[in-house]
């Protein structure tokens, strides 16, 4: 097509107002075609919606909203089947569709627009759009759920240390520690059941910001694209995209649990840890140090938080200063959240790999609880318990013995009863039933507590909830 005839094209959709065509950088800038072509089935579905409104409240013909259905549909086939002509020329996935739909059925496709405006049609697109991936993180989020439940069920009583600032604190089970990620991503699984439910209402019908003065019906288009109900103000329809900061915002802090399991799986398989070892699926080798196993896969799933965060900051930002309604601003708002949607569906995806395919060290686990006087607390529980000593008192005791046993260069359960009586007279000999990590973690029998028990507890209540 000639550059006259690509301006002319694009001037019959625009209608009379401009009697040229746009220059070539004007086009390359206005132009998102590029990536709204991504709307393609939500904005297909919308227009049908529409056109059988029109039709069902006598604003258009039985038999024009038939020929615009079916021709809608021949749409549909020829993108799916990757034979439509995307133009750069028409600007965005709306104007390509009606064009493409006015070339397959003539006269009718121009009736569709009727009390419709490209405001509203993108933000029921995107609604819609931003909807369904609410659906495939909940479903990406269940899976990753199961597989952490799955390694908790079988390290139920596994002991391992926990830490704080990532130093030795208290003994826990293996499955306590992989049921923190499971309540993690329960909220975020809320988060974005939350947003879905906010954002399903169908802003479609209120047209350029105003409304129409067309007989139309918005219950029917709502129900019709599963929407709970149509938007209350107009206005707002069309410059709201609340529904995608919140998408961005539960993608965010979902991303942020996902790379502190990144950064523990980084930790975890180093050869100063060896707690977890990852299999060759998502490890890489050097290409210079042949002993090197890198967890290259952790280490990128923890990078691409900061892609989410980015998109997340980024919509903000576009959106921060806007007066109502809508302004082309606006436009750029797509591929932020797709790229953001995109990097959220792989990093689970990995992240489920991951975690189904890691082995924990279970001998090298237990060896770790035991080391850094891990039962320290237990002690001074213990002497509180016992010796009916006040708390601070029995701290400090507890602290006494462990600098004498970090002086004898033992940890605690290795010091004699004389070696402990030496600090506190009243010390007797079955102290040392709660020094072993293993009395350790299953005396924590308090509701959401590391105890064994307890843990299986909780998978028993997660493996119902998700089925």
């Amino acid at each position: 097509m000639t550059d006259t005839a690509t301006s002319k094209a694009a001037n019959q959709m625009w209608g009379g107002r401009f009697a040229e065509g746009p220059d070539a950088i004007m086009t390359a800038i206005n132009a998102s075609i590029g990536f709204d072509k991504r709307l393609y089935a939500q904005d297909i579905a919308g227009s049908r919606a529409h056109a059988a409104m029109l039709a069902a409240t006598g604003i258009l013909t039985n038999k024009d909203a038939e020929a615009i259905g079916k021709g809608l549909l021949t749409v549909l086939s020829e993108i799916e089947g990757g034979n439509f002509p995307f133009r750069t020329d028409l600007e965005d996935i709306h104007m390509n569709v009606e064009s493409r739909l006015k070339e397959i059925i003539g006269e009718p496709a121009g009736r569709l627009h009727t009390a419709r405006s490209r405001n509203d049609q993108v933000a029921v697109d995107f609604r819609l759009w931003v909807r369904d991936q609410c659906d495939a993180a909940i479903s990406g989020l269940t899976e990753l759920m199961k597989a952490f439940l799955s390694q908790a069920e079988a390290g139920a009583d596994w002991v391992m240390p926990g830490f704080t600032h990532l130093q030795t604190a208290q003994p826990v089970t293996w499955g306590h520690h992989m049921m923190a990620y499971v309540e993690m991503l329960a909220r975020d699984r809320s988060r974005f059941a939350d947003a879905r439910a906010r954002m399903n209402e169908c802003p479609l019908g209120a047209a350029a910001l105003a409304g129409t003065s067309f007989p139309i019906d918005r219950h029917a288009t709502a129900q019709a694209l599963g929407f709970d109900r149509p938007t209350a103000n107009s206005l707002d329809s069309v410059s709201d995209r609340d529904f995608a900061l919140e998408f961005l915002s539960a993608s965010s802090i979902c991303a942020m649990h996902l790379s502190r399991f990144a950064e523990e799986l980084v930790i975890w398989s180093s050869a100063q840890f060896r707690f977890v070892r990852l299999s060759d699926k998502w490890t890489t080798g050097s290409s210079i140090m042949p002993q090197k196993k890198n967890p290259d896969a952790a280490e990128l799933l923890r990078a691409k938080l900061g892609r989410i965060l980015g998109a997340t900051v980024a919509l903000f930002t576009i959106m921060k200063g806007l007066a109502l309604t809508y302004s082309k601003d606006m436009q750029e708002d797509k591929e932020q959240v797709f790229d953001a949607a995109d990097t959220l569906m792989l990093a689970l995806a990995a992240m489920t790999g991951m975690v189904t395919d890691m082995t924990a060290n279970r001998e090298v686990l237990a060896q770790a609880a035991a080391s850094g006087f891990s039962t320290a607390t237990d002690l001074a529980d213990w002497l509180v318990r016992a010796l009916g000593l006040p708390f601070r008192e029995a701290h400090h005791v507890t602290g006494t013995l462990v600098a004498l046993a970090e002086s004898k260069g033992c940890d605690l359960p290795d010091l004699s009863l004389a070696d402990m009586q030496s600090v506190h007279t009243g010390i007797r000999a079955e102290v040392f039933d709660v020094l072993g990590v293993e009395n350790s973690v299953r005396s924590r029998t308090s509701y959401g507590g590391t105890a064994p028990e307890q843990v299986r507890g909780q998978v028993a209540r997660w493996k119902a909830a998700l089925a």
